[in-house]
């Protein structure tokens, strides 16, 4: 979960807490993080499975976007602002009902993933014309700089990842999450609620990436970092860092990206075509059209699937697929789920490769070990509804 990068590591709003909470720190785009704290990576993976794990994700992208004219409006604000993110994205951001957000990708010209993410239509007549984005971290900067160079003029984006961005997730989350933000119990997946905390304005959103049910909150530095404080206090509770929320993220089948997709794969390759509605589809205007389109109607040449090892030895990210000596495909994603008490993986076979059951062989350190294509995700998700 490391990167390589040691120098001018930026510092999230949460940094002198994880270092009270004597959390091991790691290089993570572009960030000092923590990818585990004292309980351990296996603990915390299935503390977030049946209490509430808490994670800084204050590295992520979160951001707004606002029609230069200004925002309010309604319907024909929206409708505004919408047709302007479509053209870098194959989903129906302008049938967002307000407070809906959607997951979907940013494309190149090819048709090939830039990144993944969420996009927000916010509540109110006066926020209309606006959206609440959230890209990742790792590639934030690329993704903003693209919105800026194809919005110019047109709409205005303001960073804001200067703030907290923290997640609760687990089948304890709401409960804890009431506590703090009387009503966010009553959203459902993919839904928002503005709030005040002590005089800040913030954003509470259910969603995740872990699998279970959860929630995401944007906060200021000011009044957020009491309020995770306060949280931590409650038994319920427990620190996670990035090791945890990465084999969370695997059971669950979600892709991570730069790994499980980047430039090189396209949304239906990825397994990701349902984030193309059929408006979008019937219209074809979004980047690599005609390769999406094409792989949609005639399948791709390859797919991403779910892969379990059939020994104890994982298959970590760059493992070779191959099936009487000749190679199928690749790993993308690979490690031990604690949940399942199994290694788990994600990668890529050729279509005709893809059904649940195919057996297939993982080349790990040079030897042939036996694994089968399975279907995604390896734990249920638990979204609320």
């Amino acid at each position: 979960m490391a990167d390589t990068t040691t120098e001018n590591l930026k510092r999230t709003p949460l940094h002198a807490l994880h270092e009270e909470l004597g959390a091991k720190l790691v290089p993570f785009a572009g960030y000092e993080m923590p990818v585990q704290y004292p309980m351990g990576v296996k603990d915390e993976h299935l503390w977030t499975r049946t209490e509430a794990g808490l994670f800084d994700v204050s590295h992520m992208g979160p951001c707004f976007l606002s029609l230069a004219d200004g925002i309010g409006g309604g319907d024909d604000a929206h409708a505004q602002i919408a047709a302007l993110v479509e053209t870098l994205v194959p989903s129906d951001i302008a049938g967002l009902k307000e407070g809906q957000a959607r997951l979907t990708v940013l494309l190149n010209e090819e048709g090939g993933i830039l990144d993944d993410l969420i996009i927000t239509r916010p509540i109110g007549e006066e926020a209309q014309g606006s959206l609440y984005i959230v890209v990742n971290g790792a590639v934030k900067d690329a993704d903003w700089a693209l919105f800026e160079r194809s919005f110019e003029g047109k709409a205005v984006l303001t960073r804001a990842d200067d703030r907290i961005l923290f997640a609760l997730q687990g089948p304890k989350a709401a409960d804890v999450m009431s506590d703090f933000f009387p009503g966010c119990e009553e959203l459902k997946f993919m839904r928002h609620m503005p709030f005040e905390l002590n005089g800040s304005r913030c954003i509470v959103s259910r969603c995740g990436y872990t699998g279970e049910d959860g929630f995401e909150v944007l906060v200021s530095s000011e009044a957020g970092l009491p309020l995770v404080r306060e949280m931590l206090t409650d038994d319920r509770v427990k620190p996670i860092g990035l090791g945890a929320r990465d084999s969370l993220r695997l059971e669950a089948g979600l892709c991570l990206y730069g790994h499980d997709m980047d430039t090189s794969r396209d949304p239906v390759e990825a397994d990701l075509a349902w984030v193309i509605q059929k408006k979008r589809r019937e219209r074809g205007d979004f980047p690599g059209a005609e390769r999406i389109l094409k792989a949609l109607t005639d399948g791709p040449a390859e797919t991403r699937v779910g892969i379990r090892p059939l020994e104890r030895a994982p298959a970590r990210e760059g493992t070779a697929i191959e099936i009487d000596g000749e190679a199928v495909g690749i790993v993308t994603s690979g490690g031990f789920g604690p949940s399942v008490d199994h290694p788990v993986a994600m990668g890529y076979v050729r279509r005709d490769l893809a059904e649940p059951g195919t057996k297939i062989d993982l080349m790990v350190r040079g030897k042939a070990r036996p694994a089968e294509v399975v279907s995604l995700p390896f734990v249920p998700h638990n979204y609320k509804r």
